[in-house]
């Protein structure tokens, strides 16, 4: 059974303003790439949880294949791909709104077990800089249990930038060579400007066939994933993963990449 998806965000600075408010005071006419200040500091956290798919519009464009890098790309055709991407299909400065990822932990939400974390030094004031050389990609190292697990939360921590951000939304699709092996559509919603923000995605994992675990096991890093991260249906980042779920030494054991999101 899918999850069911669930937002929730909260201001820790009592002199923020909640996110009704926050719209409300800027009004529903003005320009997507308008600058917005916040009068709340920069030390404002918000904190929801993605527990599944969004349920979005239904999707009736044609089925496409492949996207070419500096055409526009809709959250309709990234839905629709039927392969991992050859290329990125964003630059890194198409990220105006300055978004930037300091964590990424992984755990298994029946043990509780930490699997995954990965931390990244952040500067306390937050930089309105685009980092045009982000770590884009990165390989995972898990052990083959890790595809018997049915249930995972992933935690990101990011900051964002002088520019808020509306209808904040992650899709990812996750593929054993050409197989589709399931697609995550993750509605985060709203960011205020200047803000330090932590999310939480729920993934539902795939009953996959026995045959098929086992080449995956097998094959490492022939499991692969895209991220595409649209703001107001705009791509504005796009990152790539490879996933390796054999026997784990000592030589690949502490080699996830020190790289997040």
């Amino acid at each position: 059974m899918e999850c069911q998806e669930e937002n929730q965000i909260e201001f820790e600075d009592d002199e923020s303003l909640t996110q009704n408010e926050w719209k409300q005071e800027q009004g529903k006419g003005e320009e997507e790439d308008r600058e917005m200040m916040v009068d709340g500091g920069l030390e404002d956290w918000n904190e929801f949880i993605s527990t599944g798919p969004s349920m979005g519009e239904e999707e009736k464009e044609e089925v496409v294949t492949e996207c070419r890098p500096g055409e526009p790309v809709t959250p309709q055709q990234v839905l629709q791909l039927n392969c991992y991407t050859k290329d990125y299909l964003c630059l890194p400065e198409d990220n105006i709104y300055n978004i930037n990822f300091s964590r990424f932990k992984i755990r298994d939400l029946d043990s509780g077990a930490v699997i995954l974390d990965i931390k990244k030094q952040q500067p306390t004031e937050i930089q309105d800089i685009i980092d045009c050389d982000p770590n884009r990609f990165i390989q995972y190292y898990f052990s083959p249990a890790f595809l018997a697990l049915r249930e995972i939360g992933a935690t990101v921590e990011f900051t964002v930038g002088s520019r808020a951000l509306n209808h904040f939304r992650l899709i990812e699709r996750h593929f054993f060579r050409n197989l589709n092996l399931k697609t995550f559509d993750f509605e985060i919603g709203f960011c205020i400007p200047h803000s330090r923000n932590t999310c939480e995605h729920i993934y539902c994992l795939p009953d996959l066939e026995p045959h098929i675990v086992e080449d995956m096991i097998a094959n490492p890093f022939e499991t692969r994933s895209d991220s595409f991260y649209f703001v107001n249906n705009r791509l504005i980042m796009h990152h790539k993963a490879e996933y390796s779920f054999a026997a784990q030494t000592e030589a690949n054991s502490g080699n996830n990449m020190d790289s997040v999101g």
